[in-house]
């Protein structure tokens, strides 16, 4: 199998679930973990999940993504989509293919929300369809 898919997540996403629901839905991150790994299958492709609430474990998860030749990353970065020029960077510094995952829509969210510092290095976004972002950045992922 060609490389794996990176599936990163940051600040917060632990609590998907009990975390502002009106917001972010039901499906906890192991929720979305499952969906994911059913698609995977299907697709023929394999996921590397993982979540950290620590900014340089993100930066540190793209470096590894391109050392160890993946496909492409999934990032959440979360919060950090909006303040983070040092994943940007990361994003830029790497071959590896970056697709940017939303559960909400950042753009009808607070303005704060409404810049996007991976959106500026990543090869596509998907926001706005909840848990499902995921599922359809996964199929976009497996056919780069």
């Amino acid at each position: 199998m060609p490389g794996k898919i990176f599936v990163l997540n940051g600040p917060n996403l632990n609590l998907l679930g009990v975390r502002e629901p009106t917001i972010y839905g039901n499906d906890s991150l192991d929720d979305i973990g499952r969906m994911l790994a059913k698609k995977a299958e299907e697709l023929g492709v394999e996921i590397d999940m993982r979540q950290s609430n620590h900014e340089g474990h993100l930066v540190d998860w793209l470096h590894e993504a391109h050392f160890e030749g993946a496909k492409a990353v999934l990032l959440n970065a979360a919060a950090y989509s909006h303040t983070s020029i040092a994943i940007l960077d990361a994003i830029k510094s790497i071959a590896v293919p970056v697709i940017e995952v939303h559960i909400s829509d950042p753009t009808v969210r607070e303005p704060f929300r409404h810049l996007s510092y991976v959106g500026m290095g990543a090869v596509a976004t998907v926001q706005g369809l909840g848990a499902r972002s995921y599922v359809h950045a996964l199929e976009k992922a497996a056919a780069l």
